[in-house]
């Protein structure tokens, strides 16, 4: 995984996988919850979009699937997102970055 940041939305979207799959979302939400201990607060699944709201260090972030555009993260107020929540995003990123990877390396 490499980390992409985009800024499309008016905030800080943190690309995990531009082209993942609704099994790589389900990868992502487990290591969230069961190695982040977070905790999903409001759950919205669409027929080609999920999106799962919960908080991160206290910052409300996104966990968002589109069958179009991948895996991502956001803060949840997007175009009113403040400085510090787009900071938790790349900070959040970063974890999941290491934890992905660490994950691919144990399969192989």
């Amino acid at each position: 995984m490499s980390l992409t940041l985009r800024t499309s939305m008016g905030c800080t979207e943190a690309i995990i996988a531009d082209d993942g799959s609704l099994k790589r979302f389900y990868q992502v939400a487990d290591i969230l919850s069961e190695d982040l201990r977070i905790n999903f607060s409001n759950k919205e699944d669409d027929f080609d979009t999920i999106d799962w709201e919960f908080k991160f260090k206290g910052h409300n972030l996104t966990l968002h699937y589109n069958i179009y555009n991948g895996i991502s993260i956001f803060p949840t107020k997007t175009r009113d997102a403040l400085n510090k929540d787009n900071k938790a995003v790349v900070e959040l990123a970063n974890v999941l970055e290491s934890l992905l990877f660490n994950e691919r390396r144990n399969i192989a």
